[in-house]
């Protein structure tokens, strides 16, 4: 927990968080179900892993009964995450539905400070606090609380705590396995997982409309979480957490230009807080230098 961030990781990561803040538009687009959403994001992405991965030199592999576990543990608590998740973006605003869903942040964090067995330094503890405080914000700014919000808000909460065990599963099997087949067949997966809840649940699962699915593809499957898992080899889980932070306030602001959903000078402060608790927990570190990774 005190190793230092090599720029390339971190810069990987906030390409990554970038990349998924606008999965939630791309949903609201799409004219399927919550569920057949999720399936075609993991679908439609996996050729596109497929031929990365080829290129990379980490073509998908049976990587053995323990870590196929693993990632089939991953799989489910992140199929989980998305059906309940996109449920949650049509009921709720853009902010709501990405601070919430991204509760995973805290958890995540807290996590890895548990598995270090240690507190954290007092650099990590004030960006701790920041980020809890632009959150705050963030909530009581564009993320508004109401009754008409109520359920969309619930649902998206569900899926950011079964987003942190997507997260743990997946940063335990990076140890040994590089990104790019953990994220191929963890999508394999959860798609095989989704399709048929999708049915069971009577939702429109053919779209007349491909673009907004295939943009949700490429944008939080392929970029998104193809970053964010490269990165959970590399980055420890604080500034993993701390780094989700950035998808509500890009969220926030896709709301704003694309849906009028007010954003008012707490958003901003919210989001400057956050900036500032990636900024302090890049400053920590003894200079020990960033994880061994297979990649």
């Amino acid at each position: 927990m005190t190793q230092r961030v090599s720029p390339r990781a971190f810069a990987v990561l906030m390409l990554g968080n970038l990349a998924l803040a606008f999965g939630p538009w791309m949903v609201r687009l799409s004219d399927v179900g919550p569920s057949a959403a999720g399936f075609w994001r993991l679908a439609l992405a996996l050729p596109f892993l497929a031929v990365l991965a080829k290129a990379m030199g980490q073509p998908a592999h049976w990587p053995g009964r323990a870590s196929a576990l693993i990632i089939a543990v991953a799989a489910f608590f992140f199929a989980a995450d998305l059906a309940a998740w996109h449920a949650g973006i049509h009921l709720t605003k853009l902010g709501n539905a990405t601070l919430f869903g991204n509760v995973a942040s805290f958890a995540f964090a807290a996590w890895g400070l548990w598995l270090a067995r240690r507190w954290p330094t007092w650099l990590q503890a004030a960006a701790l606090g920041l980020a809890l405080a632009g959150a705050a914000l963030l909530m009581a700014g564009s993320a508004e609380l109401s009754a008409r919000y109520l359920h969309g808000d619930l649902l998206t909460l569900l899926a950011g705590l079964l987003y942190a065990g997507y997260l743990i599963a997946v940063e335990r099997v990076r140890g040994s396995m590089q990104p790019l087949p953990v994220l191929i067949l963890s999508s394999a997966f959860g798609a095989a997982m989704l399709l048929p809840f999708a049915a069971a649940m009577g939702e429109t699962i053919w779209p007349t409309d491909w673009t907004p699915l295939l943009l949700l593809a490429i944008g939080s499957q392929v970029v998104g979480q193809g970053c964010l898992v490269y990165a959970l080899g590399q980055v420890p889980p604080l500034v993993v957490g701390l780094a989700l932070l950035t998808q509500p306030a890009v969220s926030a602001i896709i709301g704003w230009l694309f849906y009028n959903e007010v954003m008012t000078s707490l958003d901003f402060l919210g989001a400057f807080a956050i900036g500032a608790a990636l900024v302090l927990v890049r400053l920590q570190g003894d200079g020990s230098g960033p994880k061994s990774d297979p990649a």
